[in-house]
């Protein structure tokens, strides 16, 4: 017996997954170090997760998980030196996970300086999460006091970014 999905689609009972998608939140866990992600889409829900040995993922997932799995711990190690965020109380904070980058392109002059004057609007940096390029702006005006993060570097949600006084 077959039944149809939600899409007019024969299926014989099994979750039609994208592939595609998954791979790709896969490869986003393997830039990032992160060690899982979910995304939401609609009635359609994706886990990706790493580390402790059960994907909760589609089964193709397995092959996609990364062998360097011990290597996440090492981020955790350095998070303590990030946790005075209260020293930063003017910095502006990333607004997702992904991939800080501080110029347009490889090789163009960054966006910012430490002692450069911005006013609210100017692009600080840029967020690449799932092959999107997210702009984040200034919130205020003032003088870039401390750039947070190095270039290609991964940034989790909330995290402090630039401080501006």
């Amino acid at each position: 017996m077959s039944s149809k999905n939600d899409r007019g689609k024969e299926n014989s009972g099994s979750m039609q997954v994208d592939t595609k998608i998954v791979r790709e939140l896969a490869e986003m866990l393997a830039e990032t170090g992160l060690t899982e992600i979910e995304v939401e889409d609609g009635d359609r829900k994706i886990r990706v997760s790493r580390g402790g040995g059960v994907m909760q993922a589609a089964p193709q997932m397995h092959m996609m998980a990364p062998a360097a799995a011990p290597a996440t711990p090492a981020p955790v190690a350095d998070a303590p030196a990030a946790a005075p965020a209260n020293d930063h109380a003017n910095a502006v904070k990333s607004p997702m996970v992904g991939t800080a980058y501080l110029s347009a392109e490889p090789g163009a002059a960054p966006f910012i300086n430490v002692g450069d004057k911005i006013s609210i609007g100017d692009t600080l940096l840029i967020v690449e999460a799932m092959k999107v390029m997210n702009p984040i702006t200034a919130t205020a005006a003032g003088t870039v006091k401390e750039i947070l993060v190095d270039n290609g570097q991964p940034v989790e949600f909330d995290q402090p970014l630039v401080v501006v006084g």
